[in-house]
């Protein structure tokens, strides 16, 4: 496994497919999507509450 901040060229990655043992790159961009998945290094700063209709309020016999 190899693991940047940054990114890996083409060429690194079509090396990678065709050697043994299998190597993995992650590049930065999907090290900060694990870190995100898996909550390492990471605080959440935000949570956000998303509302749907309540589609039983609004049936014509009104509210229970």
């Amino acid at each position: 496994m190899f693991i940047t901040t940054g990114t890996f060229s083409s060429e690194a990655g079509a090396y990678v497919e065709h050697i043994v043992p299998k190597v993995v790159l992650i590049d930065g961009r999907r090290l900060a999507e694990l870190m995100m998945d898996f909550d390492v290094g990471v605080n959440t700063a935000t949570t956000y509450s998303v509302k749907r209709i309540d589609s039983d309020y609004f049936d014509e016999a009104g509210p229970v």
